[in-house]
């Protein structure tokens, strides 16, 4: 008889979400209706926010994408409403109310830069690079390094399509990614003490792991700007400041980057920023995480449940502080 094991992330049959009400809710939202209850509330919604922009959304009619299912869940995805209130975005202020903010940035002209080691630099428009990739929707876990999560329905395409595209040279080691950098559309960025613009990266090795993702919607829709639209990183397997938002470069080099985290508070965000519950941050435990919307704290797992498919990348790297 044919046996299957699950792994370490994934939920029950019994405990997970009915088929019928996920499919239910995924037509809602891409009929539009869920844009007219949410607009309603006082927070005005995923779709609500939207529509407060001026400008169309960049691919509108790629959402939502097929739902790739070898990607599961453990828990209930988080309700969009604070998915998308609850945000961090430093570009438009340091508290998690920004989102109101974040309608200031302008999404067109959006061009995205693919330069360093590559066989020839590239730049490109985001909606046109966002139209050459292989669009799917994933369910992933964000942790983040506050001890809170989400779990979220990300659509976008693997990082690998995108490395593919930019055809480095086999003497890169490291793939850089920046955000845009404007004062005039986002005000944190007046504050002189941090080292704009924010910066991240991620081995060769990483880049390329089937779990990397460039997300470029959520809950079937293009991605809100709080989120980090157009263009943003989800790595689910770190803590979430390595997921880099509003990305306007892709950079290969030899040479490992110091982050924006990193730079300011080395001893507290490295570069690795891998999930590990046992390893605390300099001044909280990371043993549990509290599920955006609830006040119950759950297990932290190692690797944040996806380590069957990451943990080899860290071989050989004992001397490194992989866990924070």
């Amino acid at each position: 008889m044919l046996t299957r094991s699950r792994r370490g992330w994934e939920l029950p049959e019994s405990a997970a979400t009915p088929e019928s009400v996920w499919f239910s809710r995924r037509r809602l939202l891409a009929a539009g209706g869920a844009g007219a209850i949410l607009a309603a509330a006082p927070g005005a919604g995923l779709l609500g926010r939207a529509a407060m922009a001026e400008e169309e959304p960049i691919a509108a009619e790629l959402y939502p994408a097929p739902l790739n299912e070898a990607y599961e869940l453990d828990r209930e995805l988080t309700d969009p409403e604070l998915a998308t209130t609850y945000n961090n975005f430093y570009e438009f202020g340091s508290q998690k109310n920004i989102w109101r903010a974040a309608q200031a940035l302008r999404l067109r002209p959006w061009t995205v830069t693919i330069d360093g080691m590559v066989e020839e630099e590239i730049v490109i428009d985001a909606e046109d690079l966002i139209r050459r990739m292989p669009i799917e929707e994933r369910l992933y876990r964000l942790r983040c390094v506050e001890a809170w999560a989400m779990a979220v329905p990300w659509t976008g395409f693997e990082l690998s399509a995108l490395v593919d595209f930019a055809r480095p040279l086999s003497s890169a080691q490291y793939l850089v990614m920046t955000t845009f950098e404007d004062s005039s559309q986002a005000p944190g960025q007046r504050q002189f003490w941090y080292p704009w613009p924010y910066t991240e990266g991620l081995t060769m090795a990483e880049a390329t792991n089937e779990l990397s993702f460039i997300a470029t919607g959520v809950y079937g829709e293009p991605m809100p700007r709080q989120n980090g639209a157009p263009l943003r990183l989800a790595v689910p397997w770190k803590y979430g400041f390595k997921s880099v938002k509003s990305i306007v470069r892709f950079h290969f080099t030899d040479q490992r980057p110091v982050t924006f985290w990193e730079e300011i508070a080395g001893q507290e965000y490295g570069f690795w920023a891998n999930v590990n519950p046992e390893v605390p941050h300099p001044r909280w435990s990371q043993a549990t995480e509290r599920m955006l919307g609830s006040d119950e704290k759950v297990p932290t797992q190692l690797f944040n449940g996806y380590g069957e498919f990451v943990a080899h990348l860290y071989d050989g790297l004992d001397g490194e502080r992989l866990f924070m």
